[in-house]
């Protein structure tokens, strides 16, 4: 399963906000074997969210959108999605029930256009905040703020699957560009990915459907070059 993340927001942009959700759900998918192939900041603007979200649904198995839902005037993700599909928005129904019967909010009391999603959307319930989540087609909307976002991944978290990745890191203190040759000798002996990863020493990760693969790709470079020594 291949899959693609989009954050949104003018915030993330202009630096004023840690694009943690980015971080946190490529972990969450790579761990539950999705290759995330693309991750994606852009601003709150319709045309440029619709476009993206076009291009990736059909080049991805999924996407994940976070951030710009709500009322608000800068809340422009449900519209743009709406766009890329084709579809209107219109009050959904199930998402104004599910908020006077868990949160206690009567209509009265939302802001207008808070439970408008995309027309034929499923609605993601927000438990730890108000604005709901959607599910269209392979496209999945959740919300910008961290805990909301995190909670609604979990109620979605199963319909993510791929092959299990097993991985394994390799400190050295020699230098990455002396390694290049050992890696190269690394992939013809054994199936796996190698990535490295330079700092005040250089980590060597390993990763590969089979266990044992990774394994014997371990002991084999650990053999071969020099430890990194804390």
């Amino acid at each position: 399963m291949k899959a693609a993340v989009v954050t949104v927001g003018d915030e993330l942009l202009a630096g004023d906000t840690v694009n943690t959700n980015a971080t946190w759900l490529c972990t969450q998918l790579t761990e539950r074997g999705v290759t995330v192939e693309r991750v994606t900041t852009l601003p709150d603007r319709v045309d440029d969210i619709a476009r993206v979200v076009n291009e990736y649904h059909a080049e991805y198995d999924a996407v994940i959108v976070t951030g710009g839902l709500g009322p608000t005037h800068d809340d422009v993700t449900m519209d743009a999605v709406a766009a890329a599909f084709g579809r209107e928005l219109e009050p959904h129904e199930e998402a104004a029930t599910w908020l006077e019967t868990n949160g206690g909010y009567s209509a009265a009391d939302l802001v207008k256009g808070t439970t408008d999603l995309p027309a034929g959307a499923r609605m993601l319930p927000n438990e730890t905040g108000v604005a709901p989540g959607a599910v269209v087609g392979s496209v999945y909307v959740l919300p910008g703020v961290p805990d909301e976002m995190k909670t609604m991944f979990g109620r979605i978290a199963d319909e993510f699957a791929g092959e299990t990745n097993h991985v394994r890191f390799v400190h050295t203190s020699e230098p990455e560009s002396s390694l290049i040759e050992r890696f190269e000798a690394l992939q013809s002996e054994f199936d796996v990915r190698v990535g490295s990863y330079p700092g005040d020493h250089v980590r060597v990760k390993l990763a590969a459907t089979d266990e044992s693969t990774v394994e014997a790709a371990v002991a084999w470079l650990e053999e071969r070059v020099e430890p990194h020594e804390e």
